[in-house]
């Protein structure tokens, strides 16, 4: 009863909001917007088999929020929101370490082909796709810079999860993504001089401490706690996943306000240019796996893995070289466009189990 309710309440709403775009009254159809995709969630929350899809409506929630009210997003006082972009991915890079241990490399030594597959199409497929839709996209050349920022970035803990949900390999999933994040502040530099020097300037130095700085420095320190006090860690790891649910909310909705104009003229054009860049990360990882005639679940890992980027990383990297409102723009939309795209490819693949033997 409450979820046929819910469910109808959402209807009525994202009803309401056409008729007020058809009439011309915008401008005051956010609370209309963000109602429709608050009673989805909660709808989604009353269904086993949508729960998975909860937080992805919120974000579109929290990007709703963003576009309709950026005063609210922007500054407090004389502090400045973007200031807590940076705090917040190394909250959730400790995270990452504290649910680390020397074990979850151990898969390297048992599965080095597919881990090295993995890696390789991750730091590949995604910065030359994104380098070629960039140059394609005829956007400004900051904003054309982020769609190879997010190409150059590591996949990041949504993988795990869709991983997780597609019955995939979920030990070579987490795997990959430690392996590709520790990486990615000497890759990931390296990577944007070479592709995004065509369209802004890289100081390969300052972006790599900086990388340092939101990963390494962060998840060592998480390692070191787990080491030191792993049996705190249990409720630690309970924590932090939400907290760094909600710390990725935030950044996106703060980039959303910070970018909101760039954002209305020319956003629909930039989805349309992170979904083929999405598409083809999974697609392209799939078969790139397969190649390597890597197993069915190797592989579906593996493309999970190069579709899906960290992009609460990206946003990250853009504010650190102060262009969170134009670089940052693409990771803030790639995010819930991957979660969206993921959660359809994991219910797909769980649907469809592989083989004991490939």
């Amino acid at each position: 009863m409450i979820t046929k309710l819910l469910f109808v309440v959402a209807l009525i709403l994202l009803t309401t909001y056409i008729v007020l775009l058809s009439i011309d009254l915008a401008s005051s159809s956010g609370p209309v917007l963000v109602g429709f995709f608050l009673c989805l969630a909660l709808a989604f929350y009353t269904v086993a088999s949508l729960k998975g899809y909860v937080y992805t409506v919120m974000i579109f929630g929290v990007v709703a929020l963003g576009m309709y009210y950026p005063e609210y997003f922007i500054q407090i006082g004389d502090f400045k929101l973007t200031g807590l972009i940076t705090p917040l991915i190394q909250i959730i890079m400790f995270g990452m370490g504290t649910s680390m241990s020397t074990k979850d490399f151990v898969s390297v030594f048992k599965t080095p082909k597919s881990v090295l597959v993995g890696v390789t199409a991750q730091y590949i497929i995604m910065p030359l796709s994104g380098f070629v839709l960039a140059l394609v996209s005829d956007l400004p050349a900051e904003i054309a810079a982020g769609i190879v920022l997010i190409g150059c970035s590591p996949s990041g803990m949504a993988s795990n999860v869709m991983a997780y949900l597609a019955k995939a390999n979920l030990a070579l999933s987490l795997t990959i993504t430690s392996i590709a994040t520790l990486l990615a502040p000497f890759v990931t530099p390296l990577l944007m001089k070479l592709l995004a020097g065509e369209f802004i300037e890289i100081d390969v130095l300052a972006m790599t401490w900086s990388i340092i700085k939101m990963i390494i420095i962060p998840i060592g320190a998480g390692l070191l706690f787990n080491k030191l006090f792993s049996k705190k860690t249990k409720l630690l790891n309970k924590i932090l996943p939400l907290i760094s649910m909600l710390g990725i909310a935030l950044i996106i909705i703060v980039i959303t306000a910070a970018g909101r104009d760039s954002l209305l003229e020319i956003g629909l054009w930039l989805i349309f240019l992170l979904l083929i860049h999405n598409c083809v990360g999974y697609l392209v990882g799939y078969w790139y796996a397969r190649s390597f005639k890597l197993s069915e679940r190797d592989s579906r890992t593996i493309a999970i893995e190069v579709g899906m980027q960290n992009g609460g990383l990206a946003s990250g990297i853009a504010h650190s070289i102060g262009k969170i409102a134009t670089m940052g723009l693409a990771p803030a939309i790639f995010g819930p466009l991957m979660n969206v795209t993921g959660s359809i490819l994991a219910s797909y693949w769980y649907r469809r189990p592989t083989r004991e033997i490939d």
